[in-house]
């Protein structure tokens, strides 16, 4: 049975902690999210990249092709969210800080809880851009396809590209920084 009274954390639950958000702050310096696409005349692939607050790759070159299916153009004004989330990954960070200092079960399960719900917002907010840029075609565009969704992870068909999605580095970070918080319940359970 799990004491929720705010019994103490131990000091290595705390050090425990303490890397959960160092692989947090870690996560804003690498991607969280890529997708590429491969057609026969880009046989090379491609990107993109999405960090916590920028998008990189050849946006460009993909909103051109997007253009044809009548996809809207994106860019970063087109996600607002990059504009704050390192503030939010980076309080996170310095909240899991703060719970591995003050060493409080009750906090580590208001901290885990916070974990949970951001990441369920952050899988629906991907899910909702890409169902949004898949499925609102223009009808007056020069080819027609059938909106799609492209997968969050995993390999996707339409018309004559391939295209791969996957998790980057910095969201790796950010499982294991999860798991990390997880550890001291089981450390601490009695």
């Amino acid at each position: 049975m799990v004491n929720l009274n705010g019994k103490k954390l131990s000091v290595v639950s705390s050090l425990i902690l303490a890397c959960s958000a160092v692989f947090i702050g870690l996560s804003l310096f690498f991607p969280w999210w890529r997708l590429l696409l491969y057609a026969p005349q880009y046989p090379e692939g491609l990107n993109i990249i999405v960090y916590p607050n920028k998008l990189e790759g050849q946006i460009d070159i993909i909103n051109g092709l997007n253009h044809y299916i009548g996809m809207a153009n994106f860019d970063e004004k087109s996600f607002p969210e990059l504009s704050y989330m390192s503030y939010l990954v980076g309080g996170l960070a310095v909240l899991t800080l703060l719970v591995g200092l003050l060493r409080r079960k009750s906090f580590l399960y208001m901290l885990i809880g916070l974990f949970l719900v951001g990441g369920l917002i952050g899988f629906f907010d991907l899910y909702h851009a890409l169902h949004t840029f898949g499925t609102h075609l223009s009808l007056k565009a020069p080819i027609k396809i059938k909106p799609f969704v492209p997968p969050m992870v995993g390999e996707n068909h339409f018309a004559n590209f391939t295209t791969h999605s996957y998790l980057g580095k910095g969201a790796y970070f950010v499982v294991l920084a999860f798991i990390l918080t997880l550890i001291p319940i089981w450390k601490d359970r009695k």
